[in-house]
């Protein structure tokens, strides 16, 4: 595995820490490639039942790295928002839960990396904001679509248009953040705790509803909700839903295969 993406596995959870703290996670190319290389080698993973994402040192990614991008063509830098969304898009589709564990910047591309997790927890020193207009860009790994779709369009314009960047406080407010923690050892803890959790529940279950939930935000009401009826009826054909019903009326803690 690659030194800028450090893999560490507790149990059924893994966690992913960015590691260019030198540069406050700075997402160029080399660490792009790195992160979708290893969320592809946790596909299927049978064990696996979530990921945490953090940031080593005190950011959790700064923003995408901007001396490398002063280099580029504009061929270079389509190519380079290609590379960006692949690897986010990568990171959205595993079939386990995502938990971001904001320890500090999420900025530019960072942002657009949070978003890209099913959920975003934050050290209280957290700031979130798309940043790109005040070097004269503007986002390209998601920060007109992802970011659009977790706290509406009115917020979404605020924070790409303005440029400036948000805390915690805000970032609760609008739902961009799930919950906030005083100290980063805290939400650490904390985020570890939720994917534990997660990790207790039928994984059939869980992943199709995560799967439901991603593609029914974009459906109409009728497609929505015909996902999810089939999505139900699917469900029923695992032996973790005979399990965990059957655990239910025997009064006892349920014992999921994963299958």
């Amino acid at each position: 595995m690659s030194e800028l993406v450090l893999l560490e596995r507790r149990g059924g959870v893994a966690l992913l820490t960015l590691n260019r703290p030198d540069v406050l996670n700075a997402l160029d190319g080399a660490l792009l490639t790195a992160l979708r290389d290893t969320v592809r080698s946790l596909q299927g993973a049978t064990a696996l039942r979530a990921v945490v994402l953090t940031g080593a040192g005190r950011a959790f990614a700064a923003g995408a790295d901007i001396a490398e991008m002063r280099r580029m063509t504009p061929l270079e830098g389509e190519a380079f928002s290609r590379l960006g969304h692949e690897a986010l898009a990568t990171l959205e589709a595993l079939a386990v839960p995502t938990i971001a564990a904001v320890n500090g910047f999420a900025l530019g591309g960072g942002c657009e990396l949070a978003c890209s997790c099913d959920f975003i927890y934050a050290a209280r020193r957290a700031r979130f904001g798309q940043p790109e207009v005040n070097l004269g860009l503007m986002p390209g790994f998601g920060g007109t679509s992802r970011l659009l779709r977790r706290v509406g369009v009115a917020w979404a314009k605020e924070l790409v248009l303005v440029g400036e960047p948000v805390g915690t406080e805000i970032g609760e407010r609008i739902g961009l953040v799930n919950r906030t923690f005083e100290d980063p050892e805290a939400l650490l803890a904390a985020a570890f705790e939720t994917a534990e959790a997660i990790a207790k529940k039928g994984p059939a279950a869980v992943a199709l509803a995560k799967r439901v939930l991603q593609e029914g935000q974009d459906a109409d009401l009728r497609t929505a909700h015909a996902l999810e009826t089939a999505a139900f009826g699917l469900v029923f054909a695992s032996r973790d839903r005979e399990e965990g019903m059957d655990a239910f009326l025997e009064k006892r803690p349920p014992k999921f295969e994963g299958r």
